[in-house]
């Protein structure tokens, strides 16, 4: 296989989606669909270049941010008549070099929002190794299939009257949807995404789900947290957090005076306690104004933004006098009122206990509950980031 070969992935996302308004910006896991897809396509190892084709401002600023490049789509190649191959040719015309040609185009789509960047790996090392000309996604099906005839319907892909077992029959294939590898020639010259020998990558059937309705998003929130894989580090330049079920379990101790006062870990002061070593920000953002929240801020060392109606105005101002860039931070949430500032992160996190909806929106879901260790897993997360490798385009 020759990786001196110029492989491509252009990611083809006009603005304007009907069935599922600004579905393309929508969120899953804590991450939109553009940025979910810009995500498989950098952690793919045989992926030189990813771009992110469209015409519509938000989504360009949301590749870029996302590590991706951008190709502008011409209006006439954005409306809804218009096919996935007109913007990829039209990307490839933006792309030629004559010394360096696209060898292989790695056609992405970003409403497969589980995406592996393994299998794209096996999509183009196929095409590079000569055994296929374009290669597609797919799962196994079994299904019977009918069709209808008339007043009555019939078998598309079996015999009525012969119900073969599963293993007795031979193999087809469904397409997922999520990505389509060409060698770029070839797609140049038909002008179609299947031409020459065509072969298949069979991806697992849990991660083959396309979103095209409200259903369809809903569906993959739930599944995010069981299918996106884990990260053992955190690459974030900063750490904030609620404080009550955070820090605490969210409950309160009151003496017959009114008098409250909370249980914390001290596993998580210390996890505190090595990240302000490392010289990363923490800051505590609570809604309530309690004396506790600022007992502990002081013991632990850290900023505390308390008291403040605008959560999301407060922590924003935070970042702007530290020059930090949200995208590059992490908030710590358990419940409903922590889902704005979570939304305004490029990581937000969820305690193992948080509300149902807050593990939805999340994009990573600790294993610890609030004060019970979920400071110290985020901290020893963001350590553990210091020493690991970033990938970039190549």
């Amino acid at each position: 296989m020759d990786r001196s070969a110029r492989v491509v992935a252009v990611i083809p996302a006009r603005g304007g989606s009907k069935g599922v308004p600004g579905k393309n910006l929508r969120w899953i896991g804590g991450r939109s669909l553009i940025a979910r897809a810009v995500a498989a396509c950098l952690n793919a190892d045989t992926i030189d270049e990813t771009y992110v084709s469209t015409d519509d401002p938000a989504i360009a600023a949301e590749a870029r941010a996302s590590g991706g490049s951008v190709i502008d789509r011409p209006a006439e190649l954005a409306g809804d008549l218009a096919s996935s191959e007109s913007a990829l040719l039209h990307a490839l015309e933006v792309l030629t070099d004559a010394d360096h040609p696209v060898e292989v185009l790695v056609f992405v789509q970003c409403t497969s929002p589980f995406i592996s960047p393994a299998n794209m790996d096996d999509s183009v090392r196929q095409v590079l190794g000569g055994s296929a000309d374009s290669v597609f996604a797919a799962v196994d099906n079994h299904a019977f299939v009918w069709r209808p005839a008339g007043d009555t319907v019939v078998g598309v892909n079996h015999d009525p009257s012969i119900r073969l077992r599963r293993q007795d029959r031979a193999p087809e294939y469904r397409e997922t949807g999520a990505f389509y590898t060409v060698r770029a020639n070839g797609f140049a010259r038909t002008g179609h995404r299947f031409f020459g020998r065509i072969g298949v990558v069979q991806v697992a059937e849990l991660s083959a789900l396309e979103i095209d309705t409200e259903s369809d998003l809903e569906l993959a929130r739930c599944l995010a947290p069981l299918l996106d894989p884990r990260p053992e580090a955190l690459p974030v330049q900063a750490v904030a957090t609620d404080f009550d079920g955070v820090h605490t379990d969210d409950t309160a101790l009151v003496d017959q005076r009114g008098v409250e006062s909370v249980r914390v870990s001290r596993g998580d002061g210390l996890g505190v306690a090595r990240l302000r070593a490392s010289g990363t920000p923490f800051v505590i953002v609570s809604k309530e104004r309690n004396p506790v929240v600022g007992a502990r801020a002081a013991k632990l060392g850290v900023d505390v933004l308390q008291g403040v109606d605008d959560k999301v105005c407060a922590f924003s101002a935070w970042l702007d006098r530290r020059g930090l860039d949200p995208a590059h931070v992490a908030f710590v949430g358990n419940d409903l009122n922590d889902l704005p500032v979570m939304a305004s992160v490029g990581w937000p996190v969820a305690v193992a206990d948080a509300h149902p909806e807050v593990l939805r929106r999340a994009r990573l879901v600790l294993t610890s509950p609030g004060g019970r260790g979920a400071v110290r897993e985020v901290c020893d997360l963001v350590l553990g980031s210091h020493a690991a490798p970033h990938r970039s385009q190549r």
